[in-house]
């Protein structure tokens, strides 16, 4: 029996959230790296993979954008969250687009435009 038959889906969304808070907060007394950003990025994988269903705020899509929101809180941490954001565009180039409307489908502003053609050193 594996572990998926023993949760429920509510119990692993309420994981799935708890562990996304995690990350988020670990992230943020410690350096950012883009093993974070692929991580929180990876509960938009549905969306990202298929253009559908659309992230909406209070789903764990959207509450992965908000956690890189508040990791984003230096130009530094900004400026890296900016390159793994870029380096995922180039990894999933026919998702380019989905990946670009992630944070804006969830009403965040991560301080940057997600967009191949960002720079994010500035």
């Amino acid at each position: 029996m594996g572990i998926n038959q023993m949760v429920s889906p509510k119990e692993q969304a309420i994981m799935l959230l708890l562990m996304v808070i995690s990350l988020a907060i670990s992230a943020v007394s410690a350096a950012t790296e883009c093993s974070t950003v692929t991580g929180l990025a990876s509960s938009c994988s549905t969306f990202i993979t298929y253009g559908s269903p659309d992230p909406f705020p209070g789903s764990p899509c959207c509450d992965a954008m908000m956690s890189l929101n508040v990791i984003a809180d230096s130009t530094d941490n900004r400026r890296l969250i900016c390159r793994c954001m870029m380096g995922l565009i180039t990894t999933y180039n026919p998702n380019a687009t989905a990946i670009a409307t992630l944070s804006g489908s969830c009403g965040v502003s991560l301080g940057f435009t997600i967009d191949p053609n960002t720079d994010c050193s500035s």
